[in-house]
């Protein structure tokens, strides 16, 4: 191994020994403060923050990978590189939903579609109904009431990234190319792992 690459990955753990520090100093300020939100609490959160967006970063860079942590008001983990006015937005949204009840799918597809086979016919009845609720419903009402359409939430993932202004059409044929965590202003994420972390934590 390299004299350069020891020295990232030390650079790395020694990140990684910071957050853990960070923590426990969170910990004592929080536990042994009266008052909610006290500036004791506040210089240790800060603290805690600035260490896990600097370890997030440094693992991104040498490993590749992030970790689960998000700090309001810097959604980016302050890796933005892109300008600081920019001239346009992208707004990139991923749901993922299990298909917890395929009949009640099926079923919310024939009120819409009177063309569709009733009861479907396997596999090609719950694609056909996809095709028609998602042509029917925008994503958020989908969202809204996917229980009432037979799905069950994933995880979700917002990004919003800067981006260069566009005529119609251009990106169409590949829209997702321009996902470059580097432009990245803010992003938004939703998932069980971070409920259970709290719900841990809390209890």
């Amino acid at each position: 191994m390299s004299d350069a690459a020891q020295l990232t990955i030390t650079e790395v753990r020694a990140a990684a020994e910071a957050v853990k520090a960070a923590i426990d100093r969170h910990l004592q300020a929080v536990s042994s403060t009266v008052e909610a939100g006290g500036p004791a609490v506040v210089n240790a959160y800060e603290e805690l923050a600035a260490a896990a967006i600097a370890y997030d970063q440094i693992l991104y860079e040498v490993y590749d990978e992030v970790t689960p942590f998000e700090v309001p008001g810097d959604e980016t983990g302050g890796a933005y590189r892109g300008p600081e006015n920019p001239e346009a937005i992208s707004v990139l949204i991923r749901r993922d939903y299990l298909i917890s009840d395929p009949g009640r799918l099926r079923e919310q597809a024939e009120r819409v579609d009177e063309s569709l086979t009733p009861g479907g016919g396997g596999g090609a009845g719950v694609t056909a109904a996809i095709g028609v609720l998602f042509g029917e419903y925008e994503p958020d009402e989908i969202a809204a009431r996917s229980e009432e359409f037979g799905l069950e939430e994933g995880d979700s993932t917002l990004w919003v990234s800067a981006s260069e202004p566009s005529d119609p059409g251009d990106w169409l044929p590949e829209p997702f190319d321009g996902a470059d965590p580097e432009l990245l202003i803010c992003r938004f994420d939703v998932s069980e792992v971070y409920d259970d972390d709290v719900d841990s934590y809390e209890g």
